[in-house]
């Protein structure tokens, strides 16, 4: 292939596009570049598996740590486990383009993004991902793309096309969009609360720029004469279709059409419809066409069947605008809330249900020293305090499997649901505690992301946690059949699967604060993006309004079992003195006290105990570690030890003085044991310290209210 480099420019911000000179094996490669930010995005096909009855994608993103110069931490000195967000960004990758694969495709595929320069000014994700479309279409795999995908920043009143890591910190709105020449195809975003309109806008204001990367890919393929893929599906025999598609529709149609609001009782129906097709089938002859194809894909029925479940849910919501469960098109499932279910040692909890998806979450209060160290990876954060993680146990669906390490969807739901809060919490300097919310999916039939926002908000202000405003969130569907479309309101699990969208929205009564939209069609015209975003609103208001029913605010006392964070500044040349050699004094206040210090940068101390009376003892202690002593200044000090020329006398915790025996009185003392002993309070002042900093005392002129004062404390 011959090299070619080309550029798009945005607002002076520019994308390189670099193909014919890495990775020669691979099926289609191109180097993505903007900044000095470089991503190297490869797609492979490799003949398909037996058996196999889906596509087999897989999308893997990689950062290296050369990157950014730098060379990974711990012993091996190598990239290890990939970090939360290497997980989030492949799974931004793969939901674009899943859908543009035909359904019918069964060959192994491969997509590797590897960031290999990092200007930690521009971020990789996004390149990554219309980097992925690129291979794709150089590797001349099927593919309805081509697509692309920008970041949409808002800084003041201005939308800015692929902010820098600073714009967005600062901004209103981190937005993702991605979008084919059929329409918008995924959106991802985290907001400020901001209104509906401006999220529309934003998204258009994305689409218009990703219309431009759509352009460059098709130039680039004009100059490689390369043609896009337009592959037909294969012929397959129909007669084993027709044979289902004869004696359950009808079957189908009159189960969904009874509206049954259970879902237990639907599905069983619809398994028993199933069951008598299969065994009329299992009673043909074996040379029978219908039995032969059935028993050269024993998944064959099964597909088929859903596929006709599938076309005859759609069309019922199209043509009655009812649903399986008979609920109309904007309606809200029933809605019940519970905070406090749990004891108080878990510090807050909240019980979310919404139909059939339960959702328990737990919130817990921690130190500073809880925050989250994000180790090795090229994000700018290294921190962070608000922590939200998702599971999701096969019982939450009747099912029963081995329970594993949190897979990609979990990661990315807790992901979102963590995005949907962080606008309402409270500031460090608020409320100094680390915060981690776990949801724990009791039963799912759909939307469990948007439970887990409903759910951690019952479960923060439960706690104590002064949120500015509770969150909500509502999913919402889609049913596209030529020019028909149908938006669903809250849908539930057999809406989700056999649907075309699923379109989460999150926020405040004031505004968004997280989205999430994916597609399974290969794009949606804003005039409908914009209609779902409106309709989610008022469903979101009256989760909301169910939400504040069972808690109106956050609860003003914490739990007895939630540490007691206490907060002061010393003057940071004084952290060390703290911390001691090795961390040895810092340690050693810990366990004379039982009271956890953590210490910032900027001097900030932090003591933590459950028991109030701990936490101030370690605050004395630490005070009088890092207090200036004075000429002049009068304690009453405890006498620790006694040499023959004086005694030693701690004024402060952890700071010492010596009284020459020449000091101890106003006439000559023969020895020091004759006036003081170990353990005796005495009453000393400050006489000088010396340039090595060590303090000398006098029992000598102490006016009488002095001393009188010195020992009140």
């Amino acid at each position: 292939m011959a090299e070619i480099n080309k550029s798009i420019s945005f607002d002076g911000r520019d994308i390189r596009l670099k193909v014919g000179v890495f990775a020669p094996q691979a099926g289609g490669c191109v180097l993505i570049e903007s900044g000095d930010t470089s991503v190297l995005v490869t797609a492979t096909r490799a003949k398909g598996r037996e058996g196999i009855d889906f596509l087999p994608l897989l999308v893997d993103y990689e950062e290296r740590i050369y990157a950014a110069g730098r060379i990974p931490g711990g012993f091996l000195r190598r990239e290890g486990r990939a970090p939360e967000k290497v997980t989030l960004i492949s799974r931004l990758i793969d939901r674009p383009m899943r859908p543009l694969f035909p359904d019918w495709l069964r060959d192994d595929i491969q997509i590797v993004a590897t960031t290999m320069s990092l200007d930690e000014l521009v971020p990789p994700d996004v390149l990554a991902v219309t980097g992925a479309s690129i291979a794709t279409l150089l590797a001349q795999l099927p593919f309805n793309g081509p697509m692309a995908a920008v970041r949409v920043g808002l800084v003041g009143d201005d939308f800015i096309i692929n902010p820098t890591y600073r714009e967005i910190q600062i901004g209103d709105l981190d937005l993702v969009v991605a979008g084919t020449p059929d329409g918008v195809i995924m959106v991802e975003a985290g907001a400020n609360q901001l209104p509906e309109q401006d999220i529309i806008e934003a998204i258009d204001f994305g689409y218009e720029a990703v219309q431009e990367l759509i352009t460059a890919q098709r130039e680039l393929l004009a100059e490689l004469g390369i043609s896009i893929v337009q592959a037909e599906k294969p012929a397959t025999d129909s007669t084993l279709e027709s044979f289902l598609s004869d004696r359950t529709t009808e079957s189908i149609k009159v189960i969904l059409g009874k509206y049954e609001p259970s879902k237990a009782i639907r599905d069983a129906e619809l398994d028993e419809v199933k069951a008598k097709a299969v065994a009329e089938i299992a009673s043909l002859p074996e040379t029978d066409p219908i039995q032969v194809a059935a028993a050269s894909d024993s998944k064959a029925v099964g597909t088929l069947f859903k596929s006709i479940t599938k076309k005859m849910m759609r069309q019922q919501v199209i043509e009655t605008g009812r649903r399986v469960d008979g609920r109309t098109l904007d309606q809200v499932r029933p809605i019940s809330c519970f905070v406090g279910v749990l004891p108080k040692r878990v510090h807050g909890t909240g019980l979310f249900n919404r139909g059939l998806t339960q959702v328990m979450s737990a919130c817990t209060l921690g130190t500073p020293g809880d925050a989250q160290d994000l180790g090795d990876d090229l994000n700018p954060e290294n921190t962070k305090r608000y922590i939200h993680h998702y599971n999701f146990p096969p019982y939450s669906v009747g099912e029963t499997k081995p329970m594993r390490a949190p897979g990609r969807r979990e990661i990315g739901h807790g992901a979102l649901a963590e995005r949907a809060l962080l606008p309402v919490l409270p500031t460090k300097d608020e409320f100094p505690y680390v915060l981690r919310v776990v949801s724990e999916i009791l039963s799912s039939n759909g939307s469990t992301s948007m439970g887990s926002v409903c759910g951690s908000t019952l479960a923060l202000m439960d706690a104590g946690v002064p949120i500015t405003k509770p969150v909500s969130g509502a999913a919402m569907g889609l049913i596209k059949e030529g020019e028909e479309v149908r938006i669903l309101t809250d849908i539930q699990g057999i809406e989700d699967f056999l649907g075309d969208m699923d379109f989460k929205v999150a926020g405040t009564d004031t505004g968004i604060t997280a989205l999430q939209m994916d597609m399974k069609i290969s794009g949606l015209p804003m005039v409908t993006i914009a209609e779902a975003i409106n309709k989610a609103r008022p469903a979101r208001l009256h989760i909301l309004e169910k939400m504040l029913a069972a808690i109106d605010k956050p609860r003003e006392e914490l739990s007895p079992y939630a540490p007691r964070l206490l907060t002061f500044k010393i003057e940071p040349e004084l952290i060390g003195l703290v911390i001691g050699p090795g961390g040895k004094t810092i340690k050693g206040i810990t366990e004379e006290t039982g009271a956890k210090i953590d210490i910032d940068d900027d001097g900030t101390v932090t003591v933590s105990a459950i028991d109030n009376e701990k936490a101030k003892r370690a605050i004395q202690i630490v005070q009088g570690l890092t207090r200036r002593l004075n000429e002049g200044d009068i304690y009453a000090g405890r006498v620790t030890r006694i040499i023959p020329i004086g005694a030693f006398v701690e004024l402060l915790p952890g700071k010492e003085g010596m009284i020459h025996i020449s000091q101890l009185a106003d006439y000559r003392v023969g020895k020091v044991v004759d006036e003081v002993g170990v353990g005796d309070v005495v009453i000393v002042k400050v006489r000088d310290i010396d340039n090595k900093g060590r303090v000398n005392l006098t029992r000598l002129g102490i006016h009488p209210d002095e001393a009188a004062a010195a020992r009140k404390g």
